[in-house]
Parts: structure tokens; sequence; C-alpha cells
């Protein structure tokens, strides 16, 4: 294909319009602008400034693949700044990049994340046994409590104790706030990041936020000075790994990334679990066919078992690929011209991979409305074409544990409970913060699993 230095076509529409629509409604947002304008298009700005969006494999490809020095990828990424840090790994870029995610990344992975397994089901089994069955209550409370333990405990070593419930409560306080429309706003919309004191919802926010901070530096101090090598929970390995260097992480980098860590996989998890159970209450011939699978195991399976079972990955699969939690990969800054799917894109050039668009795509994913786990088990799709979690050097640290995280979970809780929607009318995803999700009102009920189902999965 030859190269243009046009431009693909776009919508030229009032930035606050825009801004407004993608806010609001942010699916339709991004398939209007497909329909209108094709697979790629480009959002015109102000001053000359551009964003393209793309969406084949073809061009998604070439992205994932470039060199990443052509790119600035943490700039983009800067409205974050104020809730993550300046030593987060979103935030960076080049050479420092690539040194903080190699020291991230081997305590997600092999039999260290594995060993995680069990606190991961007692979680699930502590909160959903406070269910009252028959009654109705707030699935996203229950999902992000669950998916807040489970990273106190796994990254921050936190079992029990005042520490673990001033973190939780503020935490649970500070993410809200941090989905809530207001913020959703406000990443877009500078004036409204300003301190008014502290009644003031962006005033309250950063008092929130230096509790926090207080409360990780302590933990991650005395954690510093414990005599017990053989911890397992992330923050020690984090403290303990060395570059080729030998040097280790300061206090505040650390803090920088457990705060990441909180944010990437407390909202994400928990949106991603709501939208599971959801559409297995939709489809009964889904979940008949989730219990025959989990009826196989017998009597307190082992997780890494349960994470191998080939319709729930597909069914958590098919969940990601619908309603992706992050409609797009992170954005990438041109920083001197380069070709993407034949056009010559000058410097200055945000590209934006969607998610949500190559999900959707009718020659990759056919009837791509329809929710249909069994098109994962037919065929293996290219990591440019499936990208729940993005991809190339900014793919997510964190995509095996969230996966293995949300299959345990969903088989905990199916095991013991039948858990439908109130109301049963169709559920259509949301803005939070930077994601989308199901309503934050969304009301679900619980009741007894049938007994021959019922000990599929004992805890």
């Amino acid at each position: 294909m030859t190269a243009t230095l046009s431009l693909p076509d776009g919508p030229k529409m009032p930035r606050f319009l825009r801004l407004m629509k993608f806010i609001f409604q942010p699916v339709q947002y991004v398939e209007d602008f497909a329909k209108t304008y094709g697979d790629t298009f480009t959002i015109w700005g102000q001053d000359d400034s551009h964003i393209v969006y793309f969406s084949q494999p073809e061009a998604l490809q070439q992205i994932f693949t470039a060199d990443p020095n052509h790119f600035e990828s943490g700039r983009g990424n800067q409205v974050l700044k104020f809730l993550l840090g300046v030593n987060s790994l979103t935030l960076m870029d080049g050479d420092r990049h690539q040194h903080q995610r190699q020291l991230l990344t081997p305590p997600f992975h092999g039999e260290r994340m594995r060993a995680y397994g069990d606190a991961i089901r007692e979680i699930a089994q502590y909160v959903s046994d406070r269910w009252q069955t028959g009654k109705p209550f707030n699935i996203r409370t229950s999902m992000q409590e669950i998916s807040l333990r489970v990273i106190l405990r796994v990254v921050f070593g936190l079992d029990e104790g005042q520490r673990l419930e001033e973190l939780r409560q503020l935490l649970t306080s500070v993410l809200e706030f941090s989905s809530s429309p207001f913020m959703s706003t406000a990443l877009f919309f500078s004036f409204l990041r300003t301190d008014f004191g502290a009644w003031s919802p962006w005033g309250r926010f950063l008092r929130l936020r230096q509790k926090i901070d207080e409360l990780i530096l302590a933990q991650i101090r005395e954690r510093r000075h414990e005599s017990n090598q053989n911890r397992q929970d992330i923050l020690s390995l984090l403290i303990s790994a060395r570059d080729i260097d030998g040097h280790s992480m300061s206090d505040e980098e650390l803090r920088d990334e457990l705060m990441t860590m909180l944010v990437a996989g407390h909202e994400t998890t928990a949106s991603a679990l709501i939208w599971a159970l959801y559409w297995i209450d939709c489809l009964p011939e889904v979940r008949e066919k989730l219990l025959r699978e989990l009826d196989t195991l017998g009597d307190r399976p082992d997780p890494n078992t349960i994470a191998k079972l080939p319709y729930l990955t597909a069914v958590c699969q098919e969940t990601l690929r619908i309603y992706p939690i992050a409609m797009t990969a992170f954005p990438r800054i041109v920083k001197s011209p380069i070709e993407i799917g034949g056009y010559k894109l000058p410097a200055g050039t945000v590209i934006i991979p969607s998610i949500y668009l190559a999900h959707h795509r009718e020659e990759v994913y056919p009837q791509p409305k329809q929710f249909k786990p069994e098109r994962f088990l037919e065929r293996q799709f290219s990591t440019y074409e499936y990208l729940p979690f993005g991809g190339g050097n900014r793919r997510c640290i964190g995509m095996a544990f969230a996966q293995y995280e949300m299959k345990i979970v969903l088989a905990t809780i199916l095991s013991r409970f039948q858990v439908s929607l109130v109301g049963k009318h169709p559920v259509r995803p949301v803005r939070r913060g930077l994601t989308i999700a199901t309503p934050a009102g969304m009301q679900m009920i619980a009741t007894p699993q049938e007994k021959h189902v019922s000990t599929v999965v004992a805890v």
C-alpha cells in the first residue's frame, strides 16, 4: 500500500460537544464515528493537533511491533499523574519504562502468581457468605470488595489489622471518587481539578490521597525492616527486586507503583466480574455449560485446575471482548513521522489503538454483538485481534493475574449461588473514569445453588 500524506477523514465537531459525547456516550462515540468514516478516522483538534483511531489487525500489529522509541506513551497518560504519582510505570517512557517494567513483571507470573489461588478463593467466599439470599444487593459493592481485598492481601500482604481496615476504607472512598461522574469530567476539564478546601470535591480527594500515601509508605518502611525473607506478597518481592546494576526501588517509586496496581487492578477486575455474572444470568445455556464443567472437578479442586477449565476461560475471554473494560489501549504520541495503515503520520499525532472497535469487527467476530464464548473454543485469535489488556510494550503486566483472579472468583461464586439481575432488563455500559462498566446502582439477587452443584467448589 502506498502511504498518503493526508490523514484519514474524521469529525470536525466542536471540542466541547465531542468531549461531552466521549464522556457520556463512550460506546456510541466510537461506533458512530466508525460507521460514518470507516475503520480509521481522525479526531481533529486545535492548533493542528489530531488523534487517529486504528482498529484493523494489520495496523495494530504495526503499532505494537514498532520500535517504542518512535512514540511517547507516558506523556499521553500525564492526566493520571495526580492519582498514580510521577514514578508510575504508566507515565514512563524509554529506558526508564523498560527498566521499571523488568522489575515489576516477575511477581505476576508463574508459580508465584498461582500461589495466590487459595487466598482469592477464600476472599470470594468471605464476601459472598454475607449476602442475604433472596434479597437484592449492589453487585458492584461486592465485586469491588473482593478485588480490593485480593489486592490488599496479595500485593500488600495485609490479612488483618487496623492498617488493613484503614486502607480498605480510604481506598474504597478514593477509588469510588476516581470513577465518579465528577472525576470522569474532571479528567478532561482541568479547571475542575482545583482545591477549594476540604469540603470541595477535589479538595476532599487530595486529602484522602494524602492519608493513603502515609499508610502505604508506612507499610513499605515496616516491610523493609522485617526479618522474614519468605514472604510472597508482591510488595515484599518488589522490595527485594534488583536490576542488573544491583539497584532497588525507592520508597517513593514503590508507593507510586503500588497505587498504580490498586487503580489498575481494582475497578477493572470488579467490572469484568460484574459483566460476566450479567451475561451468565442472561444466557441460561451458558450458565448450564459452566456448571456442568465445574461439576467435573469434585470437592475443593485446586485453583490452578479451575484456571485451566476451557469453557470458564472462554466465558471470561468473551466477557472481556464484548465490553472491554478499557475501550482503547494506551495512546502513542508520534515523535517522528511513521507509516501506519497506509497513512504517513506526522510528529505530534496521537495514535489510539481502539480495543472496542477491534473486538467488534464482523470479519473477525461474526455477530459481534452476541455473547458467544464458543468462538474462543473454535479458533485462536491473534494479539492484534483480541487485546483486552492492550499490546506491545504497554500491555498490562497484570494480565495473567487478572484473568486468573476472575476465573477463581467466578467458580467460587457460581458453585454456591445463582446470581440474577433484578428486573431482567438489558444493561448498557456507562463511563467510570477512563473505563466502561455496568451502571453503579445495578442490583442482583443471590439464591443457593441446587444441591447437586453446590459442592463443586468447596471452600
